[in-house]
């Protein structure tokens, strides 16, 4: 087989599957054949037994390399019937995640978290809103302090200084009254 057009993902349920593996016998032929010289034998077996290793060592090999294919073919029915109906990797991992929402969300720990800080909330609020009285009540009282209404008196004894008193129609312009000094405005 031509190695460029060889699988070498390592991780691909392909590895390996167009490989002649005639090679693999011969090599146990010859070792058996060899003898004790390219390879020793482990301590205690015998030539007949390194033999029949060796022969179920191919048989195993070649289950493999059987499955693999069979598990190829197997994935790539399962892609086509997964396209046919529609299902894609984007649909299938909402789904997932989806199923996984709703296990966390029934599972006891998530429940217990969920109570306690629904109440933490609650608490939080109430005391806020505690607080938000308290604040409103002290301001109250700081405004009808004699402190207060001498500081509110010079603030408008100053105003009237530098602004003049507003009566009799006099109005005084501010910068934000518009009066158009054009009838066509540039803009």
């Amino acid at each position: 087989m031509d190695p460029a057009s060889q699988d070498i993902n390592l991780n691909s349920p392909n590895k390996g599957l167009d490989r002649d593996h005639s090679d693999n016998l011969s090599d146990v032929q010859e070792e058996g054949a060899m003898g004790n010289s390219a390879h020793p034998l482990p301590p205690g077996l015998t030539e007949e037994e390194a033999e029949e290793l060796r022969i179920e060592l191919t048989k195993v090999e070649e289950e493999i390399n059987t499955l693999r294919q069979v598990l190829s073919a197997k994935e790539r029915h399962s892609s086509e019937l997964k396209r046919k109906l529609g299902l894609n990797p984007l649909n299938e991992l909402k789904q997932n995640i989806t199923k996984s929402w709703q296990d966390v969300q029934t599972s006891q720990a998530y429940k217990k978290t969920q109570e306690t800080l629904s109440e933490a909330g609650h608490k939080t609020t109430a005391a806020l809103s505690t607080l938000g009285t308290a604040i409103s009540r002290r301001l109250g009282d700081m405004r009808n302090s004699p402190t207060f209404k001498s500081f509110e008196d010079k603030v408008g004894n100053l105003k009237n200084k530098v602004v003049g008193p507003r009566g009799n129609g006099d109005a005084v312009s501010s910068p934000t009254d518009t009066t158009p000094t054009q009838e066509n405005p540039p803009f």
